[in-house]
């Protein structure tokens, strides 16, 4: 899907084409984001804004959506977006404007912050699978290539299960945030045919073997995805435990 298997993971509120240019020396794929689609999201990202939290709050979010993209068009990295919606109406449009823009759709089912659970956002929907797997259907039905960022550790949620479910809905990857659970790598590995990003720790040649060794396609750096000698440390582990291969 993209070379190096090094992505940089979204971070709201400063994950755009400014920081996805200033990490193309290092990483293969940039995931922009994320970014609230519809007006119950957008309501509970400015409440997020009013303690303290950044937020990417544009008026018209598919407008910016493309607008960031084209920014990158010239710059050598796969780009991808990390959406965020309580309703499947957006979900389309969006795809859509990442498919003729050749960026992902990553469908957001990761953030725990109160208010977007509260509108069903987030880590909510993986505890919605249909409702999950009904978003991954609707944008894969637009052409585009399609992703789910997840988080392991939510209590009653079988992520390998899930995986199953997302790889027959048509997405075409899952990254993992695997908090302090890395074995759940190998666990949606085993289960599911999808191309794999690891995220969380990744900061050094022996975070990227584990990862690597637990049966990651890839890895993604989160927070430090601004630091030159972090992302320099990991593009270098990524060059001897994930060499170029036939796309996964």
């Amino acid at each position: 899907m993209f070379h190096p298997r090094l992505a940089l993971s979204s971070l709201s509120g400063q994950s755009d084409a400014e920081w996805a240019r200033a990490g193309a020396d290092y990483a293969g794929a940039a995931v922009l984001g994320g970014i609230a689609l519809d007006e119950d999201a957008r309501d509970a990202a400015r409440k997020m804004v009013e303690r303290d939290r950044t937020e990417f709050l544009p008026e018209d979010p598919l407008a910016f959506v493309d607008r960031q993209l084209a920014a990158l068009e010239n710059v050598p990295i796969q780009a991808g977006f990390n959406v965020r919606s309580a309703t499947p109406e957006p979900i389309a449009a969006v795809a859509a404007v990442c498919r003729d823009r050749d960026a992902f759709l990553e469908i957001n089912a990761h953030c725990r912050q109160a208010e977007l659970c509260a509108v069903g956002c987030g880590e909510t929907l993986l505890r919605d699978a249909d409702r999950l797997e009904r978003y991954v259907e609707t944008a894969v039905g637009t052409g585009a290539t399609v992703g789910v960022k997840v988080r392991a550790e939510v209590p009653g949620v079988d992520l390998p299960s899930l995986a199953r479910g997302l790889e027959d809905a048509g997405a075409s990857y899952v990254h993992v945030d695997a908090m302090d659970s890395e074995f759940v790598i190998e666990e949606i590995a085993d289960a599911a045919d999808l191309f794999l990003i690891a995220n969380n720790g990744v900061r050094d040649d022996e975070t990227v073997r584990e990862y690597v060794e637990y049966g990651a396609d890839a890895v993604s750096v989160g927070r430090p995805s601004d630091n030159p000698a972090v992302l320099g440390r990991v593009r270098a582990a990524v060059d001897r435990h994930l060499a170029p291969t036939a796309d996964h």
